[in-house]
């Protein structure tokens, strides 16, 4: 069942061109020609969901598949949650607009302790089922003949979080897909192809699922009380395998976005996996082995990705970036051959020991990126037991090599709350970054000043601090130990993670199956977008609210104490001192995990021996280039580490040089129709010049520090708005043929965006804003009435027409009163059509601000009649220049009549 998009998604929705689904590079299948139809479904805003790279592999990869589709859908906002739920209209995915009940799976994301409440709001939403047991008993295939059969999609989940510890969540999916899904994902739309063709039932198809390595089913599998899942019947693996696959950069390329999201660029996989072996870095465990990209591969994605998007930044992804040894080479060569195209490139967070004036020469273009490093620890005690590798002499070395560079803000990750840590190693965060601007300083330079994010250490499993536990009472302390330093130190700015949601991540990333009940619960009482600093009170008065009801405080006290601290017990057991501290130590090391069922490729003896290494502060090296440590993932299931040997570094060719010259400007006339109406106008403004980028038009670039492309628009048009009558000057380097640009620039614009008119106008010639001084406007307009009289709309305009001063109180952006009146702005004002009551008006439109805006001729009717009005639509029909004014008794514009489509 489609949804009807157009009556849900309008003005007042905040952001409303993120529910569009019609980005460029969006695939679009027919519903028809697919036998399987899948829904990946991020469980967040459209901002954050349609920035994650795996996201965009998947839905691209998937694509690719013969006789199947992937559309996407996303968390929608609160304002829009509210009306699917007054409109009683089920979730949609974006791009068939079709009610997610309609497709045959659902692939949802789980990388954040907490989100599951967001899979929850959206299975809500779109009137499915919360929980497997409550969907086990219909059909996963719909009947297309008959409309009132009810039947439910499959429910899976994938990434980080539901790789490491699925028993949270293990009530609300039918099963959950682990590791990586380049590979996987295909050979389960295989199983369900052939599923369908034989209408299999839900458990068969379940069962057929679970015989893929890295799909695990938890309704075939059982809690023991100790906390151990086993299966309940033979036929299904005893542990279940975690996918690799390797990374595969040519389906990266991402579709463009009409609103600007949180990676507004194009981003590519560079190096997949870590071997740093940092204890407290779970991705680094669950993402071995090291798989390293072929840096011409690289090279040709970046270049066919910048050319196809119109992208003018570019990042290169790695958990470790500067690990993948290419990255300066393959940085060179994209600056070099995308020299002409002016972009930049930006870099995550880096290992600082590595950077270098190399890494340094790649990263910006015409403008400098940000750079961050994590040091994690204050103190080299501290890194070492955390294996962080990185010593005091190369962190400095790695921060001056910046300072030199010309940085002069660079951001540091720290965190506290570690195992051994002492309140010695927390000021040490702050002497470490005191220590760091007096050793990197020059005369006739602006003092280096850092931004910290200080945040809690939080255990996760399948890692060696996977038996610590945190006491937020202690990072309340110390975040105040640090908060006092800080007070003290000029050109710092240090954020805290709030302690109230670490130990709720804490507490449910570590849980088991008995939490399925305590996520339902926080969700009911309000949970839900809880990462969202907006969202802290509400999710923690939730979360701690169903626990109490769960009945597991005491197990969440248990965290929140921090009763379990290794490096003290440890050290007891050295000293021969605490029997039974050294009797919990074991048994607590050997005891059951909730998540020793899925088989990271990690074996738990050498975390235990990784730990052991911990307590006594020693490191291990980085087995991709050093010696292996043995920890069991190489081999047949999981692969080898792969590490390329880096090419040469080619000659710089020099920087991007932007041309200003002005040779030509071009006028063009434009629509902004149907759902483009939706898009604002900055956003409107990023288009034009992403669709100039992508074909290659000689634009012509301002000067200064950021230089931009030189297109403006005319007037602003509101939000909602149509219009036969943009305006939008473009500056060429080179005289090109006005019929040859617009049909240049139209191969890249979408279909609602027309152009009408192009004429060359003098280089030299006034602004647009200076150039327009009128502009004209068909608005639809409903009368407001309990009586049935017939309303007088040639009497109320004539009324308007006849008053010479109709006043009304503008508020400043200084916040001062200012009286205007509008009657002076009206040139023109007339009735089009009584049926529809669409009026006709002509009002100033001048640089000073001076504009009779749609609204204000509401309210001159309002004025002087009495009555209510509501504003439906606004069209905007031309803006006038001096040559089409018109005064309030001239003659009459020709009037062109708007379709259906233009939104009358």
């Amino acid at each position: 069942m489609a949804v009807t998009v157009e009556q849900l998604i309008t003005p007042e929705i905040h952001q409303p061109a993120r529910y569009l689904g019609q980005e460029l590079g969006a695939k679009r299948k027919p519903w028809n020609s697919a036998l399987v139809r899948w829904s990946l479904t991020y469980p967040e805003v459209y901002e954050v969901g349609v920035s994650n790279l795996g996201h965009i592999i998947l839905y691209n990869i998937l694509n690719t598949q013969p006789r199947q589709l992937c559309d996407r859908a996303y968390l929608p906002a609160p304002d829009l949650a509210q009306k699917l739920r007054d409109t009683q209209t089920p979730l949609f995915a974006v791009e068939s607009r079709r009610s997610l009940i309609d497709f045959d799976i659902l692939g949802f994301s789980l990388s954040y302790e907490l989100g599951a409440t967001n899979i929850l709001e959206m299975l809500n939403l779109a009137g499915i089922p919360l929980t497997w047991k409550d969907r086990q008993n219909y059909s996963v295939w719909g009947d297309e003949t008959e409309s009132n059969q009810l039947h439910y999609p499959l429910i899976f989940a994938g990434g980080q979080t539901a790789t490491s510890n699925p028993e949270p969540y293990a009530d609300f999916f039918d099963f959950i897909a682990l590791g990586d899904g380049e590979e996987l994902l295909p050979e389960i739309g295989l199983i369900l192809e052939e599923g369908k063709k034989n209408q299999l039932n839900r458990e068969e198809i379940l069962l057929d699922l679970a015989q893929i390595p890295g799909v695990y089913v938890p309704q075939f599998y059982q809690m023991t009380e100790a906390g151990s899942v086993h299966p309940l019947q033979p036929d299904v693996p005893t542990r279940i395998l975690r996918r690799v696959a390797p990374p595969m950069p040519a389906y990266s390329i991402k579709f463009v976005p009409y609103v600007q999201t949180v990676h507004d660029r194009l981003v590519i996989e560079v190096r997949r996996g870590c071997t740093r072996g940092c204890r407290f870095c779970q991705p680094g465990m669950l993402t071995r082995p090291a798989r390293d990209v072929e840096p011409e591969a690289v090279i040709q994605t970046v270049e066919k990705g910048m050319k196809e998007t119109g992208y003018n930044e570019f990042s290169l992804l790695s958990l470790s970036c500067s690990d993948y040894l290419s990255l300066p080479s393959v940085g060179m060569e994209i600056k070099n051959r995308l020299k002409d195209y002016n972009v930049n490139l930006s870099l995550p967070s880096q290992r600082v020991d590595r950077f270098d004036e190399n890494i340094a020469n790649i990263i910006g273009g015409t403008r400098q990126s940000g750079l961050t490093f994590a040091p994690e620890a204050g103190t080299q005690r501290m890194r070492d037991i955390i294996n962080k590798g990185l010593t005091n002499d190369e962190l400095l070395k790695g921060v001056k090599t910046a300072f030199e560079q010309g940085w002069d803000k660079i951001k540091l990750y720290f965190m506290i709350g570690l195992p051994g840590e002492t309140d010695a190693d927390v000021l040490g965060i702050a002497e470490t970054v005191a220590w760091l601007q007096r050793e990197c300083s020059a005369q006739n330079r602006r003092k280096l000043s850092f931004n910290l994010t200080i945040s809690n250490f939080t255990p996760k499993p399948h890692t060696p601090f996977q038996w610590h536990s945190v006491s937020t009472a202690e990072f309340e302390r110390k975040q105040q130990l640090l908060r006092n330093e800080f007070r003290q130190m000029r050109g710092v700015k240090a954020n805290f993670t709030d302690v109230r949601i670490s130990a709720m991540e804490d507490f449910v990333g570590r849980g088991d199956r008995r939490l399925g009940s305590v996520v339902r619960r926080a969700w009911e009482l309000g949970a839900g977008m809880d990462s969202w600093w907006e969202s802290l009170d509400r999710a923690f008065n939730a979360w701690t609210q169903a626990i109490e009801e769960a009945g597991l405080s005491w197990k969440y006290r248990q965290v929140e104490n921090g009763e379990w601290n290794l490096i003290q017990l440890e050290g007891n057991r050295e000293q021969g001192t605490g029997n039974r501290e050294e009797k919990d130590y074991e048994l607590l090391l050997d005891q059951p995990l909730p998540w020793d069922h899925i088989n990271s490729g990690i074996e738990k003896d050498w975390l235990k021996e990784d730990l052991k290494r911990a307590l006594e502060a020693a490191t291990v090296p980085d087995c991709s280039f050093e010696g292996c440590s043995h920890c069991g993932v190489c081999g047949t299931d999981f692969g080898h580490n792969i590490v390329i040997e880096p090419p040469v570094i080619p000659q710089f060719s020099g920087e991007f040089i932007p041309n200003s010259q002005k040779v030509q400007r071009l006028r063009v006339w434009f629509g902004k129709l149907g759902d483009m109406a939706l898009v604002g106008h900055l956003d409107l403004l990023k288009l034009l010049e992403r669709a100039v980028r992508r074909a290659f038009l000689p634009i012509a670039f301002s000067s200064g520090y950021r230089p931009s492309p030189r297109i403006s628009i005319a007037y602003a048009l509101p939000l909602g708005a149509t219009s036969s009558g943009e305006i939008v000057d473009f500056e060429l380097t080179e005289s090109m043929d006005l019929e040859e640009f617009r049909q240049t620039l139209a191969t890249g614009l979408p279909e609602n965006i027309p152009l009408y008119n192009i004429q060359e106008v003098p280089v030299n010639s006034p602004s647009l804003t200076d150039v327009v001084k009128q502009a004209e406007y068909y608005l639809t307009v409903n009368w407001k009435s309990e009586t049935k009289s017939l309303p007088q709309w040639e009497e109320w305009i004539n009324a308007i027409k006849a008053t010479s001063e109709i006043l009304w109180e503008k508020t400043t952006k200084s916040g001062q009163k200012k009286i205007i009146n509008l009657r002076k702005q009206l040139k023109e004002l007339e009735m089009i059509s009584e049926e529809g009551t669409i009026l006709r008006y002509v009002g100033s439109c001048l640089n000073d601000g001076t504009q009779l805006r749609p609204e204000h001729i509401i309210e001159m009717l309002e004025q002087v009649t009495h009555q209510e009005f509501q504003l439906l639509h606004i069209h905007r029909q031309q803006l006038l220049t001096p040559g089409q004014e018109t005064s309030s008794d001239g003659d009459n514009l020709h009037f062109v009549q708007c379709d259906q489509k233009n939104g009358f």
